[in-house]
């Protein structure tokens, strides 16, 4: 029991580390309408899994590295106007994924439990994780204190923003680098297949519930953690995969603040 206890102590702790920052960051996701580039991102993380293995790095540092390359190829190939914005997105997310699929494959030597890194293995996590997960969570916390404003601005109106003089390449990479990091800790908890789904599903469900952009952001990293709480005790009760779980009582939550928030929303009209 006290095997179980400890296991279950360092999932929880995990997740809500994860969730604690991406909850405020899926708020900017979906600001920006920038869903489908950070599902684009999530599936070139497979190929940053490969490419740690490879060079004998730890896999976080492979993702976030791989997730950084391909999102500044992205802004790249985006500002060439080459094809449609969400055409090039297709074409990178399902490209880089089956180049990790492949690269996994030639690397012989290494055994590799690629159903963990598909949809995650929160169950698995141990201190050295742990301390990865707040290390991490505590740098993107303090950007976010250090440039919430900017990071805003940037993201309402990016035009009247550059007139002000505020360097939105800047704060576009700056996004750019904040999402690779939370995917690359993210994926420990529910995968590469699901981890946009804790940036974008507490956010949504914040959005119904919250009247101010820092509200929403404190609302949205609320629901991550109760998803990830209710996740974990249904994945204990009912022996279901923890990664699932978790997204599913986040979309239970989602569903729930539809009809918690229209009752709402007609007493104010």
């Amino acid at each position: 029991m006290a095997m179980i206890e400890d296991f279950m102590l360092r999932a929880l702790l995990g997740g809500l580390g994860v969730a604690g920052v991406a909850g405020p960051l899926g708020c900017f996701v979906i600001w920006r309408r920038m869903v489908y580039f950070g599902a684009a991102l999530a599936h070139s993380a497979l190929l940053g899994v490969a490419l740690g293995l490879a060079l004998g790095l730890p896999t976080d540092l492979g993702i976030a590295v791989l997730c950084l390359l391909m999102a500044l190829g992205f802004l790249a190939l985006d500002r060439s106007q080459v094809v449609a914005s969400d055409t090039l997105l297709g074409i990178l997310a399902h490209t880089s994924l089956a180049l990790g699929l492949l690269a996994l494959a030639l690397l012989e030597d290494l055994r590799v439990d690629l159903m963990s890194y598909l949809f995650g293995d929160i169950l698995a996590l141990n201190l050295t994780d742990l301390a990865v997960i707040y290390g991490l969570m505590a740098a993107v916390l303090c950007v976010f204190l250090a440039y919430w404003r900017p990071l805003l601005s940037a993201t309402v109106d990016e035009e009247l923003a550059r007139v002000e003089g505020l360097d939105t390449g800047w704060m576009k990479l700056l996004f750019t680098i904040l999402m690779a990091v939370v995917i690359a800790i993210g994926m420990k908890v529910v995968g590469i297949l699901m981890v946009i789904s804790l940036l974008i599903i507490p956010a949504a469900t914040a959005r119904r519930l919250a009247s101010s952009p820092e509200g929403m952001a404190l609302a949205a990293a609320l629901c991550g953690a109760l998803s990830v709480v209710l996740g974990l005790l249904g994945s204990y009760w009912w022996d279901l995969p923890s990664g699932a779980a978790i997204v599913a009582a986040a979309a239970g939550l989602f569903l729930l603040s539809l009809s918690i928030a229209a009752p709402a929303s007609r007493r104010r009209q």
